[in-house]
């Protein structure tokens, strides 16, 4: 041992002196943008004490961060969706979800805010950016050091955490976790900022020429989009689980173990979705935060009604687990129009939305033939590019100056469809490259072996469910040994019934047999 450290000696010196140095740096660094913060404390910008502006921005940022607060519980819905998955990888899917919403966040500080909303002027210290990317807000120091840039920060980033894990339940079951935090900390730091930036960041999306420019009220596409076409293409390149597809072609259904799960997950995901929608009007002193989340229950209502009445003409019963998926795409297709449009619009948009979710599953697995065991790219991808289009056609105008279709100007529907363009190209582009780069560097993919025996013991060291695994195992030697005695004693009782053998006794086995004699030559 002693050797062994005379060995690195020098080197952990000199690593000593790198850290040193670093932490030097940092001090100085934040130390200064400490000295030219914005406004911490709250008292600078915001109206003396007890004036009604002060108390209208009181309300306002009491309402965003009890919204950020309630998307930030919808990461928990997310993970109780893994009950469509096999039990054997439960706790690989809650990890990823899990890493998502922590390493997530914190890339998303370092400098994903800042690529988002620098230029856009939203709050101090985003000043610094153009049309395609913003440069400032970098740690939430310096002038971006402020009550009301932090309170944007939080809200934007529990919907960036969401994006990201979107992908998670189309790579479940099968993908390596290094490979997943590595593509996570793309997603939150790049890809969807950058996205994010053209459309709400003040870029060349939102300024586009047809109709009010390209509009996302609460994120079909800059969230919903975005996540369901990485989706795909991590599903594509990462391949199809074993004995998914039969060498003809056709699949085969991988049964979840707990149904219990997906549907207590999606309802704390509708709940959630009342501050993803009404809370992005960032302050309640907007009275249309009651159409808002009046539209997005309605919408999620509708997907569900819809499926559900569908699969019982279809299969003569109610699949529970598709009208899940139809209430979840109703909600995605409503996040984007939910501000824009009439009640009995977002009742249309959510039925429509259903068909479109069971549609896509059929054609993203029989035709396409890609593996997606949640049904992402179903009920975000195609419904975040649904959720878009519907807003150019059924913004009545009452709400924004924004005006769809039904209003009889067809520029804002324009202006939709090229977000939705730029949204499938940009993820699918970017989404190639970072798997593509992962599976021929690192591998994406498990062993046959892990696999077959589930990767949250081997990724993870623990089954999910310790307790119900062994019991399982004890159960299952008992069973085994139930059916091997039975089968002895059938297997015994036809062989006495036959006349060419004789009952003897076995002093090699220790029991009766019953052999057959030999012939006579």
């Amino acid at each position: 041992m002693g050797l062994l450290f005379s060995k690195y000696s020098c080197k952990l010196k000199w690593l000593n002196v790198v850290y040193f140095i670093m932490s030097v740096s940092c001090l100085i660094y934040f130390g200064s943008k400490i000295v030219f913060a914005g406004d911490p404390s709250g008292t600078v910008d915001y109206g003396a004490d007890g004036s009604i502006e002060r108390l209208g921005y009181s309300i306002n940022f009491t309402w965003t961060l009890v919204a950020a607060f309630l998307v930030f519980s919808m990461q928990a819905g997310f993970a109780l969706l893994g009950g469509f998955l096999q039990a054997k990888n439960m706790l690989g899917y809650m990890a990823h979800c899990f890493a998502d919403g922590t390493i997530g966040a914190v890339v998303f500080w370092i400098f994903g805010f800042a690529l988002m909303f620098g230029g856009s002027g939203s709050a101090p210290g985003l000043e610094s950016g153009n049309l395609f990317i913003g440069y400032s807000g970098f740690f939430l120091a310096g002038g971006s050091y402020d009550v009301q840039t932090i309170m944007l920060w939080l809200f934007q980033m529990v919907f960036c955490t969401k994006a990201v894990t979107i992908i998670a339940g189309a790579v479940a079951e099968r993908m390596k976790f290094a490979p997943y935090l590595i593509y996570s900390f793309f997603v939150c730091g790049i890809i969807y900022p950058i996205y994010g930036h053209w459309m709400w960041g003040g870029g060349w999306l939102s300024t586009l020429p047809f109709g009010a420019g390209c509009k996302d009220f609460a994120g079909s596409a800059v969230v919903h989009t975005i996540g369901g076409m990485l989706a795909l293409v991590g599903a594509y390149v990462l391949g199809p689980r074993k004995n998914k597809y039969n060498p003809d072609g056709t699949s085969n259904a991988i049964p979840g173990h707990n149904l219990t799960l997906v549907v207590v997950g999606t309802l704390i995901l509708a709940f959630g979705w009342f501050g993803f929608n009404a809370g992005s009007t960032l302050g309640a002193t907007d009275l249309r935060i009651s159409v808002v989340a009046t539209n997005t229950f309605l919408a999620a209502a509708a997907g569900a009604t819809g499926v559900i009445f569908m699969s019982y003409i279809i299969f003569g019963f109610t699949d529970i687990g598709l009208a899940c998926n139809g209430a979840l795409a109703g909600l995605v297709a409503i996040t984007a129009p939910c501000a824009y449009v009439a009640p009995w619009a977002a009742i249309a948009i959510g039925l429509i939305a259903g068909a479109i979710m069971w549609g896509t599953v059929i054609f993203v697995e029989m035709k396409l033939k890609i593996d997606d065991p949640l049904g992402a790219v179903a009920v975000h991808g195609a419904n975040g590019i649904w959720g878009m289009l519907a807003l150019g056609i059924f913004a009545d105008g009452t709400y924004g100056g924004v005006s769809g279709l039904i209003t009889g100007s067809g520029g804002q529907l324009l202006a939709q469809f090229i977000g939705v363009v730029a949204a499938m190209a940009w993820a699918i582009g970017m989404g190639a490259l970072m798997f593509y780069v992962l599976k021929v560097t690192m591998g994406l993919r498990v062993s046959e072996l892990i696999e077959y025996e589930g990767v949250d013991v081997h990724l993870h060291g623990s089954p999910c469910y310790p307790a119900q695994a062994e019991l399982t195992t004890q159960l299952g030697t008992m069973v085994e040994e139930e059916v091997t005695q039975r089968e002895m004693a059938i297997l015994e009782e036809s062989l006495a019934r036959d006349a060419s053998r004789e009952k003897i006794y076995s002093d090699k086995l220790g029991r009766w047999i019953y052999a057959k004699l030999k012939e006579e030559k």
